[in-house]
């Protein structure tokens, strides 16, 4: 008895010392995970997948509200391993899961685990969920109902547009064709400078296609829209094309047409988008000149409004081009190309809205000598004459002045060319042809259009630029 009353004491300071160093140590932890292991190894399981494309090709919706929901967990962070990454602020950490992680999840009770694999074929990802076979019944469809809620609700918190790009190889990595970075533009409707009636036209266009599925659905046609914005480089498209997505909330994939191998390809591409999107194609009239021997004209008619067209809803397809006069018409069809915008060179109401953003200056002395040079039809692109009063900001007046001199020397170099190349250029020189042949050509339209009044079909093209141009529409 005495015996034992000595080593008690110095039994309690060996079972101390032996608790500190568990605690201490990751020996409990790791004694835990082995009698998990041991526990899940006595029990039957299930395993389910969701691979990360379907067998469309495209986006599955649930592996992403699932990878979501995965990254989102508390657990995470107690995992082995993870990727980090920041944020769209440069202050965000986030986590992400790794190939081949596991991430263990309890709901209801009931332990699950997934894990990030790679699929044999093409190098697409996999989340694959395991969880007991006699839990699956009572937790399946709940927890997966849980799981989409949960994303929902974390990608309305934290929606942010992205700008998704195609890469070159069809058969490139585990993302598919796409490669996505955020979409940090900030245009809007409100900044840009344009005709206020033909925003608010674009606008309303927009909010009438979003309120339209049961009016689509009922017409049996695809849900989607489509934008044509054409004219001179610098004058504001792409910009537009951002104010559209931020107005829209949608991403953005811009198809880069040279990096297409062919016309499947494209469709692929096309299948690999995501409803709610804006598929975007500058340039479209440069790129039919080249005659590209990869992409046809037939491929580019299929991917505007052919059967894979069909495959999505809620999408906005946004064609730019620099002049849709040598275009064939197949492309301008509607069906194809809803609404027509027209992006001309800056006139002088434009350019007061440009003094006002750019300098802070809504009268200026020098205001009616570049009222008549613009009368006297010189002009220069938005873009080029807001690089000139960013580089003289500080001065307004130097910058006013700065922008007379390159009207007048491009004013210059135009009268040079025409009157240097003859008069047989005129007609179809830049002014000539715009004061002759366009017209012609608008004139001869509109006898033709009172010829086929009769059976004009009610779906034909919008066209708010020249509607807001001359007033005719």
């Amino acid at each position: 008895m005495v015996n034992m009353m000595i080593l008690i004491p110095f039994l309690l300071v060996g079972l101390f010392l032996i608790l500190r160093f568990l605690f201490k140590t990751s020996l409990l932890l790791i004694l835990l995970q082995k009698f998990q292991c041991l526990e899940d190894w006595l029990h039957v399981h299930q395993l389910y997948r969701v691979p990360q494309f379907n067998h469309l090709f495209q986006e599955n919706e649930l592996y992403v509200k699932v990878s979501t929901y995965l990254n989102s967990l508390p657990s995470l962070e107690d995992s082995d391993f993870t990727n980090l990454f920041t944020g769209s602020k440069s202050n965000d950490i986030l986590l992400h899961l790794d190939t081949d992680q596991t991430i263990r999840d309890v709901f209801l009770g009931a332990r699950v685990s997934w894990t990030l694999e790679k699929s044999e074929n093409g190098g697409a990802r996999v989340l694959v969920l395991r969880l007991r076979k006699n839990d699956k019944r009572r937790i399946l469809r709940p927890y997966l109902q849980h799981i989409l809620s949960v994303a929902g609700d974390i990608s309305q918190r934290k929606k942010e547009i992205k700008l998704r790009m195609n890469v070159d190889s069809p058969s490139s990595g585990e993302n598919g064709r796409w490669r996505s970075v955020p979409f940090n533009h900030l245009a809007s409707f409100d900044t840009l400078v344009m005709d206020v009636d033909l925003k608010n036209k674009v606008k309303a266009d927009l909010e009438m296609f979003l309120k339209s599925k049961q009016f689509y659905q009922r017409l049996g046609r695809v849900w989607k829209r489509s934008y044509l914005l054409y004219g001179p480089s610098g004058t504001g498209k792409s910009s537009f094309v951002a104010a559209m997505a931020r107005f829209l909330n949608f991403d953005v994939y811009d198809i880069d047409l040279s990096k297409v191998s062919d016309d499947s390809d494209l469709k692929m591409l096309l299948l690999q988008s995501t409803s709610k999107s804006m598929i975007v194609v500058e340039d479209l009239d440069r790129f039919l000149m080249e005659k590209s021997k990869n992409v046809s004209l037939r491929g580019i008619l299929n991917f505007m409004d052919g059967i894979v067209s069909c495959c999505g809803e809620e999408r906005v397809m946004v064609f730019t081009m620099n002049s849709k006069d040598e275009v064939d018409e197949a492309l301008l069809r509607p069906g194809r190309i809803d609404v027509h915008i027209q992006f001309p060179l800056c006139d002088f109401p434009c350019f007061k809205h440009l003094a006002n953003n750019y300098l802070g200056v809504k009268e200026h002395k020098l205001f009616p000598q570049l009222e008549e040079i613009f009368q006297g039809g010189a002009s220069l692109s938005p873009a080029e004459i807001g690089e000139i009063m960013i580089s003289n900001r500080s001065s307004p007046t130097r910058a006013l002045k700065s922008v007379i001199s390159a009207m007048q020397t491009n004013a210059g170099a135009k009268s040079r060319r025409v009157s240097g190349d003859g008069a047989e250029e005129i007609g179809g020189g830049e002014q000539g042809g715009l004061f002759s042949r366009e017209h012609s050509v608008r004139d001869f339209r509109k006898l033709y259009g009172l010829l086929k009044m009769g059976s004009r079909r009610k779906d034909e093209p919008l066209d708010l630029g020249s509607a807001d141009k001359d007033g005719s529409n």
